[in-house]
C-alpha cells in the first residue's frame, strides 16, 4: 500500500514539474512580445496554481469545477493564464494576444473571462472577496471548497488580517489559502523591509486559523497539507516559493519584479529549463 502510494506520488511529481516546465516556457515565450507581465512572480506560484486546478479542486459529472479560486495576488496572473490554457478552460488566441488591443487577457485577472472568478490585483481586497463567497457557499449548503491565493506583500494591508479574523469567526472550514511565501517585493526583501511581520505561522494561528508550512514549489506537500488539516478553521498555507523559480538569473533577485528577459536572456532561460526537464526524466 505504502509503495503504491510512493510510485504514484512520484508519478505525480514528475508529470507535475514537466507540465510546470511547460507553463514556463509558455510565460517566458509571452515576455518576448510584452513586459508587462511579472513573470518572476507567477514563476514562483506555479507549482501552487496548477496543483489547485490538477489535483485538488472538485469537478462534476460533466468535469466542470465546482470549487472556486480566485487569484488575489493579480500581478501573478500569467500562473493562472497558463493553467486555464492547458486544460482547454480557454483557447490558445488568448494568450497570444495578452495585452494587446484586441485581446481578452490583461495584466490582472478580469470576472467574465473563463475561469475567473472575480477581477484582481487591488492587493489586500483578495482574502475579503474570499470571506463572502465562502461563507455564502456555507449559507447555500454548498458542498464546496474556495482556493485563495495572496502574495506575501498582502500581508502587510490591514484589510487582509481583518478579513482573516472574520473567517475565523464565521468558521468558514471551507477556505483553503496558500501564501505565495517567496519573500521578495519589488524593491526589496520583505524579512527586511518588513521585519515585524515575521514569525508569521504564529500571527496566522493567533488569527483563528489552522496553518501548515511547506515547500511551495513540491506537488504533493502541497495536497498534503490538505488532507493533514486537523481542525475545522479555515487552512492557511505558507508556500515557501523563489520569486523566478527554475530561472538561475531570476531567482530570488527583486530586479525580476517587472522586468522580462532580453532575446538573449530568453534563450539562456530555455536551456536552464530543458537542462530540468532532463533531470526530471531520469
Amino acid at each position: 500500500m505504502m509503495k503504491n502510494m510512493f510510485t504514484k506520488n512520484k508519478e505525480y511529481l514528475n508529470k507535475s514539474k514537466i507540465r510546470c516546465n511547460n507553463h514556463r516556457r509558455r510565460i517566458l515565450a509571452i515576455s518576448q512580445k510584452v513586459n508587462a507581465l511579472h513573470a518572476a512572480g507567477a514563476f514562483s506560484a506555479l507549482e501552487i496554481v496548477d496543483t489547485i486546478y490538477y489535483k485538488l479542486m472538485k469537478k462534476n459529472s460533466k468535469k466542470k469545477f465546482i470549487d472556486t479560486f480566485l487569484m488575489s495576488k493579480g500581478h501573478g496572473c500569467m500562473s493562472q493564464y497558463v493553467v486555464l490554457e492547458s486544460l482547454g478552460i480557454f483557447p490558445k488566441k488568448y494568450l497570444d494576444t495578452y495585452c494587446t488591443k484586441n485581446g481578452k487577457l490583461g495584466c490582472h485577472p478580469d470576472y467574465g473571462i473563463p475561469g475567473i472568478e472575480a477581477s484582481t490585483g487591488s492587493l489586500g481586497h483578495g482574502m475579503g472577496l474570499a470571506v463572502g463567497m465562502a461563507h455564502a457557499d456555507v449559507v447555500n449548503n454548498k458542498n464546496t471548497k474556495l482556493f485563495l491565493i495572496i502574495s506575501d506583500g498582502e500581508l502587510q494591508e490591514g484589510s487582509t488580517w481583518e478579513n482573516m479574523m472574520m473567517a475565523a469567526n464565521l468558521k468558514l472550514k471551507n477556505l483553503i489559502c496558500f501564501i505565495d511565501h517567496n519573500g521578495s517585493q519589488a524593491f526589496g526583501v520583505a524579512k527586511e523591509t518588513h521585519p515585524e511581520l515575521y514569525p508569521l505561522k504564529e500571527k496566522i494561528i493567533a488569527f483563528g486559523w489552522e496553518c501548515f508550512e511547506i515547500d511551495g514549489h513540491n506537488p504533493i506537500e502541497i495536497s498534503n497539507a490538505i488532507s493533514n488539516r486537523k481542525t475545522k478553521k479555515p487552512l492557511m498555507i505558507i508556500g515557501n516559493t523563489i520569486k523566478g523559480k527554475g530561472i538561475s538569473f531570476m531567482e530570488n533577485r527583486p530586479l525580476w519584479h517587472y522586468r522580462s528577459p532580453n532575446p538573449e536572456e530568453y534563450k539562456i532561460a530555455l536551456k536552464e529549463l530543458e537542462k530540468l526537464d532532463n533531470k526530471n526524466e531520469k
